[in-house]
């Protein structure tokens, strides 16, 4: 600090010349008090529109983009309103057919489930784009319909991920001929249940575990984690030439071997 040019500075302001410095005065309790209505108000009134935006982004969410949480009436107006099903909902203006994909608690995803099925070979052997967003326990047996209309028998083992497992799902593919079936989480069913002994459970766990491999490499090197080609029958036209490209170049390896 330069003592010399401060004592200059105020002795400037004490011959009368305002403009060298200024001097602060420091308020008074009753001023401060009388300032922080004001401050309290702005910081309120910042919170009311961080919650209204925040309510507002959720019910956008749902398919509701006309409420106004601060009306009156907003109980009321609430209550009329029907939320639009998932399936309904528009997520995107350049690609309408997309759904919403909500699996467990990951993030929301927007495109197509697909559900696949391989071979002991590691050969995509079938594979369904299914339309919205079905629970993966209503779809296994879907895919062993397809799987015994195509090749004409059931699997004599098959495995699947634990969003599959439910008791009923057991027993259909048990009176279908499927003679061990494992899932990846037990979901309350007993390893008993599921397979001959607990050696067959470890086998068919890791080669479903083996499957996630595949994926991986449909996603990373076919380009499986996001279609770029424009409507829904490019869409499965992409993805089915991922699926054969993938298999191609598995199958040119297998025949080297």
């Amino acid at each position: 600090m330069d003592g010399e040019a401060l004592v200059r500075a105020l002795l400037a302001y004490k011959r009368g010349e305002p403009r060298v410095c200024a001097m602060v005065r420091p308020p008074t309790p009753q001023e401060e008090d009388r300032r922080r209505i004001c401050r309290e108000r702005k910081t309120l009134t910042a919170e009311r529109v961080e919650h209204v935006n925040q309510i507002k982004g959720l019910l956008f969410a749902q398919g509701i983009s006309d409420y106004e949480p601060l009306l009156r009436k907003r109980r009321e107006r609430l209550a009329a309103i029907r939320p639009v099903p998932a399936g309904e909902k528009l997520v995107s203006l350049f690609e309408p057919h997309a759904d919403i994909i909500v699996k467990g608690s990951r993030d929301v995803d927007y495109g197509h489930k697909i559900n696949l099925t391989t071979g002991r070979s590691g050969l995509i052997l079938d594979l369904v784009i299914e339309a919205g967003n079905p629970a993966d326990s209503e779809r296994l047996l879907l895919m062993l319909e397809r799987h015994i209309a195509f090749y004409g028998e059931p699997p004599r083992q098959a495995a699947a991920d634990g969003g599959y497992a439910s008791r009923a799902n057991l027993r259909r593919a048990r009176a279908w001929g499927v003679r061990d079936m494992a899932f990846h989480k037990k979901s309350a069913l007993r390893i008993e249940d599921m397979v001959s002994s607990r050696w067959v459970y470890r086998k068919l766990r890791n080669f479903r575990a083996g499957i996630e491999a595949s994926i991986s490499c449909l996603k990373r090197a076919y380009g499986l984690a996001r279609c770029t080609w424009r409507g829904l029958n490019h869409f499965k036209a992409y993805v089915w030439s991922s699926v054969v490209a993938y298999n191609f170049a598995l199958f040119s390896r297998l025949r080297s071997t």
